[in-house]
């Protein structure tokens, strides 16, 4: 019978950790000189990559105007979507076979070709390839990142720099849609692209240098081929498309048929993308990697429908929706900082079971928006505190797998963490879509959709929380690993 887990354990999970890297001494902080470059050039990486993606979302209705094709509209945001999870899985395979270098150059030219295409796009069917190609390279770089952080960083930096890059979306968020419009009517929306190209070239050469070192830290994978690993990520983005498809139509029987074939192939191909016994929440790492979709399942179910709810259902203008939107996106990163700060003290394992119910408490407390009798201003507070449990909960996953794999299979698990990341997001906000229109075709008006959003997302972080203990791996092969780990370090003194 395996050992049960004691309750010192209990109290500091990070023991039961199958594969933990030693701190060395004395290296300095994120931005000493030797790590300055890597830090410097991931952050500025991340933060186009996140303007970019505000500032079309601000710019399209007048792109839409010059380049007509306004029934393609939805296509430019989904073929994005349908790269970015090509480029995960492309991204995660070559990490594990040639390092990160070749990935990174790989997805950040595809990033820059993208741009220049849909600068020079003369019709929306060109802007809708550019941006498919510009998903590819996107997608591309959250596992580099992750992997980089894994393999240059210490365990106890790692908490830091992942609230370091969770503030590279603090300026996109308040002054991208602001700085994309302006740049849009006053000169041309073009420039919103084609701008990038030299910032872009900047950080990218940045995060190279930095990367440079981490060049043959990779070991040959033993997992399924390139190939098929591409195939299957093909196969998840047309199960998105078909999911996506089917949820916007108006009849109940392609709603079950598309999107539920949808939904069955696109978890059919994850399955076999991710780490074995995800779905099923297999103790360690595989739950690590299934919460982290159930967390942005959660969130996302009513993100995009804030705005929404303030502004249709309260008679808020657009702008002080807003608000709430940008008290979310500063408390994420005030909760990030928490756990960087708290990381000694607390396991990531506490961290996510803390943080889930506060996650839970913030989209519950906007069910009471939805009652007139409710002061309005009390969605701000109220989802700014399920952003402050974002914050807590969303790096710890990766810090946990980044913890307990293998650096030669680091690659393929970040790739199905990220992968997981990304349907979280869809499969919610399609999940509130489908019931927002819902409600709308009924003649109710947004209101009730807006409340099965909100209830769905709730259910959706008491979920997780109650599967967060599987997070900790089982006992006896921690130990046995552990036991191998301080025999191998005993015989190299």
């Amino acid at each position: 019978m395996p050992e049960e887990i004691t309750a010192e354990e209990l109290a500091h999970p990070e023991s039961l950790a199958v594969h933990q890297v030693p701190t060395p001494p004395g290296e300095g902080g994120l931005w000493s000189p030797a790590r300055r470059p890597l830090t410097l050039g991931l952050v500025l990486t991340i933060t186009l990559v996140a303007a970019e993606a505000l500032a079309v979302s601000t710019a399209m209705p007048i792109v839409a105007k010059e380049l007509g094709g306004i029934e393609l509209y939805g296509l430019v945001f989904s073929a994005f979507l349908v790269g970015s999870l090509v480029g995960i899985v492309v991204a995660g395979s070559l990490i594990d076979r040639r390092g990160v270098v070749l990935p990174f150059a790989l997805g950040l030219a595809c990033f820059a070709i993208g741009l220049a295409i849909a600068g020079s796009s003369v019709s929306m069917p060109m802007l809708i390839g550019a941006r498919l190609i510009q998903g590819v390279g996107g997608g591309a770089i959250p596992p580099i990142a992750y992997v980089a952080i894994g393999r240059s960083l210490p365990e106890h930096l790692r908490p830091q720099m992942f609230a370091t890059l969770s503030t590279a979306w603090i300026l996109p968020g308040i002054l991208g849609p602001a700085i994309a419009g302006i740049v849009a009517e006053t000169w041309s929306w073009r420039l919103i692209f084609l701008g990038l190209l030299p910032l872009l070239a900047v950080s990218g050469s940045m995060a190279y240098r930095g990367l440079r070192g981490l060049a043959d830290a990779a070991a040959g994978s033993r997992g399924s081929s390139a190939g098929t690993r591409i195939r299957d990520g093909l196969i998840v983005g047309a199960g998105v498309a078909a999911l996506t498809t089917g949820l916007t139509t108006d009849s109940p029987a392609l709603i079950c048929g598309v999107g539920g074939l949808g939904l069955v192939v696109t978890m059919w191909a994850f399955a076999r993308l991710a780490p074995r016994g995800t779905l099923r929440a297999a103790r360690g790492y595989p739950t690590a990697v299934l919460l982290r979709g159930i967390l942005t399942f959660a969130f996302f179910a009513i993100d995009a429908y804030v705005a929404l709810l303030l502004v249709e259902v309260r008679g808020w203008s657009a702008a002080q929706a807003g608000i709430a939107l940008t008290a979310a996106t500063v408390s994420w990163t005030a909760g990030s900082w928490t756990q960087a700060r708290l990381t000694t003290r607390f396991s990531h394992e506490r961290f996510v079971r803390v943080g889930f119910p506060v996650v839970a408490a913030g989209i519950a407390g906007l069910g009471l928006i939805l009652i007139p009798e409710v002061p309005a201003w009390l969605a701000v507070p109220i989802f700014a505190f399920g952003g402050f449990g974002m914050g807590l909960t969303y790096a710890q996953f990766a810090l946990i797998v980044l913890r307990d794999v293998p650096r030669e299979s680091q690659g393929e698990v970040t790739a199905g963490l990220t992968l997981s990341d990304a349907l979280g997001t869809v499969f919610g906000t399609s999940a509130a879509a489908a019931f927002v229109a819902a409600a709308y075709r009924a003649g109710a008006g947004p209101g009730p959709g807006l409340a099965a959003a909100i209830l769905f997302g709730t259910v959706a972080a008491i979920v997780g929380w109650a599967l967060s203990p599987r997070l900790l791996p089982h006992p006896s092969n921690a130990r046995v690993t552990s036991a191998a780990v301080g025999e191998a370090s005993r015989a190299t003194r």
